[in-house]
Formats: structure tokens, C-alpha cells, sequence
């Protein structure tokens, strides 16, 4: 049985997009994924970008692919205490759907207590998502300091 991924990270620098490059890298050799839904590679180009019509298919092409995907890998890395809020938005809407959420936070430090809590599993070594077992999603819990 192989998993879809629904990938939930910023991309709005130089850091955040090689490290999402990486954690793509990473699903993609994973064998038990059958696919990876990244938004950083769905960006409706056939639209103005921010325009209203590159809204809409944005929003709802992101939601579609959540509502589809089996887990969500979501990226935290905190700039301070600050998570990206898509990021923080879309975690808590596959929390509700009770979508499983395996996040991969590679700096160190505090993590937030409303996504300490409900997470699935915690990877802070991304070359980890290679072998991650989706299919039985063990659990791998926060036991750091929260906030």
C-alpha cells in the first residue's frame, strides 16, 4: 500500500526553498509514497501571480490536495518563535480532517504547543523521510521544550 504526501512548508527564500528541495528529494525515494503533492511545484503560472484567479486556484488546488492526501509532511522551521502561517493553517486543517502530520523541524528549539501536541511523528534529519514508514506511520513524539 503506498501513501499520498501532501507537502506543507515555506518557499519564500533562499533557505526554505532548498531545504523543501531537499525534503522532496528525500519523499521521492521514499517507497512507500505513491505520490508527493508539493505546492511549491503546483504555483498556476497560467495565472497573474497574487492576481484573484491565481487565488482562487491556488486556495483551492492546495485544499483538493490535502482533502486527497493520506499524511501531510509539514516543515517548521520557526524564524524566532514564528512558524510560516500557510504552513500553520494547513497543518491544522489535515489535524482536523485527521490527516496524519510527520514534521521535520532541522533547527533546533522550541516548538509550538498546538503543533507539539497533535503531530504524528518528529523528524529534525530530513534524509529520515527516505525511509519513514507511511504505510504504519509510527509514532515519533516531541519531547522538547513547548511554548
Amino acid at each position: 500500500m503506498s501513501k499520498k504526501v501532501y507537502l506543507a512548508s515555506p518557499f519564500f527564500d533562499k533557505e526554505q526553498i532548498e531545504r523543501v528541495e531537499r525534503v522532496e528529494k528525500a519523499l521521492a525515494a521514499n517507497k512507500t509514497l505513491s505520490s508527493v503533492f508539493s505546492p511549491r511545484e503546483h504555483q498556476h503560472e497560467e495565472f497573474e501571480m497574487f492576481g484573484p484567479e491565481w487565488r482562487v486556484a491556488t486556495y483551492n488546488g492546495d485544499i483538493e490536495a490535502i482533502n486527497q492526501a493520506d499524511v501531510m509532511v509539514a516543515v517548521i522551521d520557526y524564524v524566532g518563535q514564528e512558524v510560516d502561517p500557510g504552513t500553520a493553517w494547513e497543518f491544522g486543517y489535515a489535524v482536523a480532517k485527521n490527516i496524519p502530520v510527520i514534521v521535520v523541524k532541522e533547527k533546533a528549539g522550541a516548538v509550538n504547543l498546538m503543533m507539539g501536541m497533535p503531530l504524528t511523528a518528529y523528524i529534525t534529519d530530513i534524509s529520515d523521510l527516505e525511509t519513514y514508514d507511511f504505510d504504519a506511520t509510527p509514532k515519533i513524539e516531541f519531547s522538547g521544550e513547548i511554548f
